[in-house]
């Protein structure tokens, strides 16, 4: 990856986890940043598409995404919205905000109300990679198949990975690298 190049993270909808694996594979890529956690209005996605814009104006030269959950959709929003020149995008594990989520997580009508849906089917104006698990309890493989094939993303299944988050027994998650090196490759 070459040196002008800025690897910016953006978590979900928990903001950033020490033990997650985007934390822990920021700190080994030098000058990789992260979307910063909102203070306030947590739920709303134009909030946390703002605050992603807001952290993407912070940098110049090219930039690689690297998203997760709720990340994923905060990055297809954004695109919607925004217009910047992106390396690529490596997504995810996207969360179905369109689907029942399981307890614990914000309902279909609490991410409606908050502006998240529908969610965008156009290209993305980029490269992306979308990485998902066959058993993700937030998104169903299918679907997840559906939104790499609408948004021109290059699909990779990687196994039965659950969220691919702690609560899935990551922490450390050698493949996103692997997955990031070869989009940036590209």
């Amino acid at each position: 990856m070459s040196i002008a190049t800025t690897v910016l993270f953006v978590p979900g909808l928990r903001d950033h986890v020490e033990e997650h694996w985007q934390t822990l594979l920021q700190k080994e890529i030098p000058g990789a940043r992260c979307v910063p956690p909102l203070e306030h209005d947590k739920l709303s996605r134009d909030a946390r598409v703002d605050t992603l814009q807001k952290a993407l104006a912070a940098i110049e030269g090219p930039v690689v995404l690297v998203a997760h959950s709720a990340g994923v959709m905060i990055t297809v929003q954004w695109a919607q919205k925004y217009h910047r020149s992106i390396l690529g995008a490596l997504l995810v594990a996207p969360a179905d905000v369109e689907s029942p989520m399981p307890a614990g997580y914000p309902t279909v009508a609490q991410l409606a109300a908050s502006g998240w849906t529908p969610i965008p089917r156009n290209p993305l104006p980029f490269r992306s990679v979308l990485a998902a698990s066959s058993n993700d309890p937030l998104c169903a493989l299918e679907r997840a198949q559906g939104f790499a094939k609408d948004w021109g993303s290059r699909f990779v299944e990687v196994g039965a990975l659950g969220h691919i988050n702690p609560a899935s027994g990551f922490g450390p998650w050698p493949q996103a690298l692997t997955l990031l090196d070869a989009l940036v490759a590209a």
